[in-house]
């Protein structure tokens, strides 16, 4: 598992607590660790007002309480998971554990007053709270008992989904913010409509997303789900279709973008739904027990970051002309979600080093873009091909078929070392120097 380990100290720091092997008594001695933290901090400038020495001061403070928290968590992490969901017969999602944490384990995690303060800031001026829930959420997937049921308790429908459902079936359209949902014969349809920002993920999309794809796992007249992007306003583009441009960087920069919604609950929600399928809520004898259904994507104008990470789930991809394949989250500065994951397992090691590490970019119809892409038409051609594979992906054999391609291709344990290391990779690169230096500087920009 990624560790913290503190910085030279700038004056004193409190003395390391030593652990007992007493998790009660060790739970105890962290909360007070955590509150002499607080302490040294909150006698700090705020972070856009500290000078080098502060700064230093802070980075070793909060580098020193990581490390207590990291050494807490690595001995315990399943006693405090099966703690927080009564002996893992409760199923609470993200946020939902990160309130029991704070609960009953007071000292593990950033108060509530901490993390809503930083919300309200832009990124750079933001304390770094969220690091302390990447520290927390590592140390949960990484021990295999908490990691496996966080990862099914994800794989269940998102609070709301259920409520739409009944809608949907009535009337086969549902219209979200920031997403359209339309069942038309046997696929669901979800269009993206994040006009403004040329389709990029925020945190409102992320949570339609989500709702989308439990609907169209759930709708039991659906075989297929297809997802695209619908038209922009942006000058360049306006009037035309865009798949996605990725992460909203405009939100990223403001502070807009949440670790636990986004960041973390993007992988672990919607998007490994469209890997692993839904898990019900009652589970019978059955296998797999996920509910599993082919996707097709159709790319218009370009698919970049996030974007380009939803065709590495996707069971058909289909593209225009001369369309965008591309995932900068290296020159971003920022991890790319499951790409890094999933992408060797299409393009092989080499041409996914040059993707992720050196920001290549590829175009359909150039051959190294095959292996990304099924088939390649003309813009207005785009909708048949659409058609044309949702008739072919309807067999009921498909769906069988691609959850065991899917259990193949991603083994859940892999998944889960993988998401371990992610959790707490991701939430220290989103306050990276680098990463807030370039989005100041892309923000300054005329």
């Amino acid at each position: 598992m990624t560790s913290v380990s503190p910085a030279l100290p700038a004056g004193s720091l409190p003395a390391m607590p030593v652990l007992t092997g007493r998790i009660d008594a060790d739970r105890a001695t962290l909360q007070r660790y955590s509150r002499s933290t607080d302490r040294l901090l909150s006698a700090l400038p705020p972070r856009a007002a500290r000078n080098p020495e502060h700064t230093k001061r802070a980075t070793a403070l909060h580098e020193a309480r990581r490390t207590a928290r990291h050494t807490f968590l690595t001995r315990y992490s399943t006693q405090v998971y099966d703690a927080l969901t009564n002996g893992r017969a409760l199923r609470p999602r993200l946020p939902d554990l990160v309130q029991r944490a704070q609960t009953h384990f007071p000292g593990v995690l950033p108060s509530p007053a901490q993390l809503a303060e930083d919300r309200g800031r832009i990124q750079a001026h933001k304390e770094g709270h969220e690091i302390d829930l990447g520290v927390f959420f590592g140390a949960l997937l990484h021990s295999p008992a908490a990691g496996t049921h966080l990862i099914d308790t994800m794989l269940q429908p998102a609070p709301g989904s259920l409520g739409h459902l009944d809608w949907l079936r009535r009337h086969d359209l549902l219209e979200l913010d920031t997403v359209r949902v339309e069942r038309l014969g046997r696929a669901m349809h979800i269009t993206f409509q994040n006009r403004h920002c040329l389709n990029a993920e925020d945190n409102k999309l992320i949570a339609d997303m989500e709702t989308a794809v439990d609907l169209t796992l759930l709708d039991e007249r659906v075989s297929v789900g297809v997802m695209r992007g619908g038209v922009v306003d942006h000058p360049r583009y306006e009037g035309r279709r865009v798949f996605s441009a990725g992460i909203n960087l405009k939100a990223l920069r403001n502070g807009e973008i949440s670790y636990l919604d986004f960041l973390l609950g993007r992988e672990l929600g919607y998007v490994n739904k469209l890997m692993h399928g839904l898990m019900p809520t009652e589970s019978g004898w059955r296998a797999p027990s996920a509910v599993h259904k082919p996707w097709v994507a159709a790319v218009d104008s370009f698919a970049i970051g996030g974007g380009m990470q939803l065709l590495l789930a996707a069971d058909r991809v289909l593209a225009e002309e001369g369309a965008l394949f591309s995932l900068p989250a290296a020159n971003e500065g920022i991890v790319p979600g499951l790409g890094n994951l999933r992408l060797p397992r299409l393009t092989g090691g080499r041409i996914a080093r040059q993707i992720l590490l050196s920001g290549r970019a590829l175009r359909a119809g150039e051959p190294d873009a095959e292996l990304l892409c099924d088939k390649v038409v003309h813009a207005d051609r785009l909708t048949d091909a659409v058609d044309q594979a949702v008739a072919e992906l309807s067999s009921p054999a498909v769906a069988a078929n691609r959850a065991m391609l899917s259990l193949a291709e991603e083994p859940r344990e892999a998944l889960r070392s993988y998401l371990a290391e992610f959790a707490v990779v991701q939430a220290e690169r989103i306050y990276s120097a680098d990463v807030l230096d370039r989005i100041e500087r892309r923000w300054a920009r005329p």
